[in-house]
């Protein structure tokens, strides 16, 4: 399902209008990135957790011509399932 096909879903369910579902993904993908930017997590109860893991500096390898490199440390959002999530995939 991409973008357009889960904005005609939420309008749906929903009863609103096209416009309006879409305006409403975006104000919820605009403020779950806002969120993870400042640090916070973002929790639905039943659906799951957004939130920012930390990733430590290591050291890699280019696989084409096998030089060590260095891979800085970096931040990056992740998603956790909650329970109410697995049971309806299940």
């Amino acid at each position: 399902m991409n973008k357009s096909e889960l904005i005609d879903a939420i309008a749906a369910q929903s009863g609103l209008k096209k416009t309006e579902s879409a305006a409403a993904l975006d104000a919820f993908i605009d403020a779950v990135g806002a969120a993870l930017k400042q640090g916070d997590q973002v929790t639905l109860v039943g659906f799951g957790t957004f939130l920012v893991r930390e990733r430590e500096a290591r050291t890699g390898r280019n696989p084409r011509s096998g030089a060590t490199i260095e891979i800085a440390a970096s931040r990056l959002p992740s998603f956790k399932a909650g329970k109410g999530l697995k049971d309806a995939v299940n």
